[in-house]
């Protein structure tokens, strides 16, 4: 009993304090007085008269045709960006391919050191080298 006493208790505290505290006028609800003296009151801030709202989506609606500079100016901007692009796959590629074969090389000279390598351990000095074969063919 003495836990529903005290949830009781802090619960009436805060509800004392929210009822004293100074934002609870603001949101509370106007009275109906307070609508009778200016009955546009916030929605004038909102709404515009129809002439008005007619006059701005007219002016929106209509876009003006682009002057032949103007169109010039956007064709040079795209035809540079592409260019750019052009430019940086080309280059990508250009680094791929000399990795790729210098990885090729590599691997090349690789089996070129291993299969040597093969032959001087094969190699039983009854008959020359392969390499010297091929040389004199």
């Amino acid at each position: 009993m003495s836990w529903t006493y005290a949830t009781f208790l802090s619960l009436l505290t805060v509800l004392l304090a929210l009822s004293w505290s100074p934002e609870a006028d603001s949101a509370a609800v106007p009275s109906s007085t307070g609508s009778t003296k200016d009955p546009q009151g916030p929605l004038n801030k909102i709404f515009m008269k129809e002439a008005d709202a007619s006059n701005f989506f007219r002016r929106r609606s209509r876009r003006g045709a682009k002057s032949q500079d103007e169109i010039n100016a956007e064709q040079r901007q795209i035809l540079a960006a592409d260019e750019r692009k052009r430019e940086f796959h080309e280059e990508k590629r250009n680094k791929f391919e000399s990795f790729a074969e210098e990885e090729d090389d590599e691997q090349d000279e690789r089996s070129r050191e291993s299969t040597e390598q093969w032959r001087e351990f094969h190699y039983d000095g009854m008959h020359p080298p392969q390499e010297y074969n091929r040389q004199s063919t």
